[in-house]
């Protein structure tokens, strides 16, 4: 079978592989000057900024951490034996992170996670997958995490091009989900969504084409893949080929479709009624 990624997931280093934790006290040396940074970098160490964010990268033992800036408050109410934080005021993270962050008096400089190729996810044992076709908009996507997390979608299929990377912005919408939900990136999302259907998961895309609702759609399926496209175009005529099937969330005729995170939202939340009964 050809493999749709470059290279499979190396094994993360160990915790006492290297200096990701350093225990102690607080210091208060200020972080060192630099300009004002109006965006995220595409690759390297990126900052990750939020409470709940950070406190998650910092429970994530597959976390390489650099540097933690905190506030006095601020960092009263991160986790004990975390990296220890650098004390600043709330004016200086402001200068170490993308203009306009809301970033709660913490900042964390983390290096990404490394995705998985498909194959390895598929491994995973993650009965529930998100797949996204060409889904652009940071803050959707990390809405899009928040919503996986919280529903039971253990993976999150990215295209290698096309999407946007894993940094603060989703960081923060995601609120510690992108710790959790494994990501994976591919080259051809179609053919993801065979060798998903090869693997034995019901593959249904949301299109306001559909057939069927999408609680009919999901209803019974014990693996399965949700597929949602980019804002306006939504999925593409190739991807939707390669889905099992199309389904579609009813919704007043005034309207013409959902955000796709809300959709997001409707689609999982329709998956695991059954799943996680109350």
């Amino acid at each position: 079978m050809a493999r749709n990624h470059s290279k499979r997931r190396k094994a993360h280093d160990s915790a006492d592989s290297g200096p990701r934790r350093h225990s102690g006290k607080p210091s208060r040396p200020h972080p060192r000057g630099g300009s004002h940074r109006h965006s995220e970098p595409e690759d390297g160490p990126v900052w990750l900024w939020g409470t709940h964010a950070v406190a998650a990268a910092l429970a994530n033992p597959a976390r390489t951490c650099h540097e933690l800036l905190a506030t006095e408050n601020a960092a009263s109410r991160l986790p004990q034996g975390a990296i220890a934080p650098t004390l600043v005021t709330a004016k200086e993270i402001d200068h170490r992170v993308p203009d306009g962050a809301v970033h709660q008096g913490v900042a964390l400089k983390v290096d990404p996670l490394e995705p998985l190729a498909l194959e390895d996810l598929i491994d995973s044992g993650a009965s529930h997958i998100v797949v996204l076709d060409q889904v652009s908009d940071p803050h959707n996507l990390g809405a899009i995490y928040r919503s996986a997390a919280a529903f039971g979608f253990g993976g999150l299929v990215l295209q290698t091009r096309n999407a946007p990377p894993i940094t603060g912005i989703v960081a923060k919408t995601a609120v510690g989900a992108i710790e959790t939900v494994k990501e994976a990136r591919v080259v051809n999302i179609a053919r993801a969504l065979e060798q998903l259907g090869e693997a034995g998961y019901h593959t249904v895309g949301l299109a306001g084409e559909g057939k069927r609702l999408i609680d009919e759609a999901v209803d019974g399926a014990q693996k399965l893949v949700i597929v949602l496209g980019a804002e306006g175009p939504g999925i593409r005529p190739a991807v939707a080929k390669a889905c099992a099937e199309l389904a579609r969330i009813p919704i007043a005729p005034q309207m013409e479709s959902l955000n796709v995170s809300n959709a997001a939202a409707v689609a999982f939340y329709e998956s695991s009624r059954k799943r996680f009964p109350q």
